[in-house]
């Protein structure tokens, strides 16, 4: 730990008092045989849902229902007589006249904030018209040995907030927030795929030869097969496997790994939805999305108006679809279609951008650049970009219009790429060349190219059928639609430098 981040003297005092009290109870327990860590308490009831029944109620008539209620959870706040308990769902008053009091001290030598307690007693409500609950039976579940972030600040320090995830979460309700509607994002992905006949699978992820993405892999080693294996950067080649074997729809939820940089967009371990269907093309799957993506919005959020880091974005409305050619010549209205539509001038123009250039690339590669340099960033309304070159797109099938590019899409919301998809490639001969060129660029020093992966070939040559695939990257979505603007804002334990 370093010297900047130890901890502060007045805190270890607090710790110390803690531990004292703890050895307290531990001596008080001995001598009555008790845990001091005890697990019979059981709760039947959570703050959010007594609020909800009861918020309608006078005081005259809870008095006269007398309810008693059995609630469990962390000290938050200590007033007087009253104790703010926080559960799960949410907070409520707990009430301790002068003899609770006085036992608590015998007992416990007072409870501190952080201290975890189960409760019983009848539900009354104060002159103010707040829920509380009466201590007529309490008892110290777990003592809390470190105090938590002072109440008016909370957990400030934002990198403090990523390394002690569980800190932030006690204290932070905007972070729970965040992580609940994460969870109902993922659900409704999943139940909206489930309705529409796809099967969830789940595949490999060590394999032998990395593929389905341009990145580069982390490398580990199985010591019972004695080989070097690669944590996955995509799932792709094996769910298209499964669709060869008949499986026509499937889909999944997965977690992928990258060896590259930590940005706020990109953490080296990260969650994507990939799905595939069979007898459908990237047309299908652009429609698929925007239904998605609204249903989603309608059903998770409540309205179709997602509000993003001050901008507003409408997804009612229908999403634009530009390909790239289009949208480098509608963003650089100063272009022409004649100085980007061969390899020497489109060149002229990415050098003028300050684009470094390499020998090896051609024309689709150097588009890529200047899409990459000067429209990405401008896209902010819901949209599709597609017509991807075939030199950037290894695994798309080829555009029976013109083979210069694919039938691809990539989707992007606020100037950030959130999905890609295409129709896919399965004539095996010519899967064989683009992973030959892969192979190449490798060999020249791209450690992002592709393997060639003989048995992916070998399942094309049983049959793939026509067959649209894509991937959606589920922290980038949830970070749109929860206002976050960092990837480790919904990430529980995102990947920190050494302390």
């Amino acid at each position: 730990m370093s010297k900047k981040e130890s901890v502060p003297t007045d805190e270890n005092k607090l710790i110390a008092e803690r531990r004292s009290k703890l050895a307290h109870i531990r001596e008080q327990g001995l001598q009555a045989k008790h845990s001091a860590f005890p697990n019979e308490f059981r709760r039947s009831d959570f703050a959010d849902k007594l609020q909800e029944a009861y918020a309608d109620k006078t005081k005259e008539e809870l008095e006269t229902l007398n309810h008693t209620v059995s609630v469990a959870g962390r000290i938050m706040a200590k007033r007087g007589p009253f104790m703010v308990l926080q559960d799960v769902s949410g907070q409520i008053q707990l009430y301790a006249d002068k003899e609770v009091q006085k036992d608590i001290k015998a007992r416990y030598q007072h409870w501190d904030v952080g201290d975890l307690v189960g409760i019983c007693g009848p539900l009354h409500k104060s002159g103010r018209g707040d829920l509380y609950v009466t201590m007529n039976q309490y008892e110290l579940l777990t003592k809390s040995l470190r105090p938590l972030p002072e109440k008016f600040h909370g957990l400030a320090d934002q990198e403090l907030r990523y390394r002690q995830r569980y800190v932030d979460l006690i204290v932070n309700e905007n972070s729970r927030q965040v992580f609940k509607l994460r969870s109902k994002i993922v659900d409704f992905i999943r139940h909206y795929l489930n309705q529409q006949g796809f099967m969830e699978v789940e595949t490999p992820m060590m394999q032998v030869i990395p593929g389905g993405a341009t990145a580069k892999p982390f490398v580990t080693f199985h010591n019972a097969l004695d080989q070097e294996m690669y944590m996955r950067v995509a799932p792709e080649l094996y769910l298209k496997r499964l669709v060869v074997g008949g499986f026509e729809k499937v889909y999944e939820i997965n977690r992928n790994f990258r060896n590259e940089g930590l940005s706020t967009r990109h953490n080296p371990e990260f969650t994507m939805l990939e799905f595939y269907e069979a007898y459908a093309d990237y047309r299908d799957l652009m429609d698929l999305t925007e239904d998605m993506l609204r249903k989603l919005c309608e059903t998770v959020l409540g309205s179709t108006n997602v509000s993003y880091q001050g901008s507003e974005y409408d997804f009612a409305k229908p999403f634009d679809r530009l390909s790239v050619f289009a949208s480098i010549l509608h963003y650089n209205p100063n272009l022409q279609a004649s100085d980007i539509d061969n390899l020497d001038s489109a060149c002229a123009v990415a050098t003028n951008l300050g684009v470094p250039l390499k020998e090896s690339w051609g024309l689709g590669k150097v588009q890529i650049e200047i899409f990459e340099k000067t429209v990405e960033h401008r896209l902010d309304n819901p949209t599709f970009i597609t017509a991807y070159p075939t030199e950037v797109s290894p695994l798309a099938r080829r555009s029976d219009n013109d083979p210069f590019v694919t039938d691809r899409f990539e989707f992007f919301v606020g100037g950030r790429e959130l999905a890609n998809g295409f129709s896919e490639l399965n004539d095996a001969e010519d899967q064989v060349e683009r992973f030959l060129e892969q192979v190449r660029e490798k060999d020249a020093g791209d450690d992002e190219a592709m393997h060639f992966d003989a048995d992916y070939v070998r399942a094309l040559e049983y049959g793939l059928p026509p067959t649209a695939g894509e991937g959606i990257g589920i922290d980038r979505l949830v970070m749109l639609l929860t206002d976050s603007p960092s990837i480790r804002d919904v990430l529980l334990f995102p990947h920190m430098r050494p302390e």
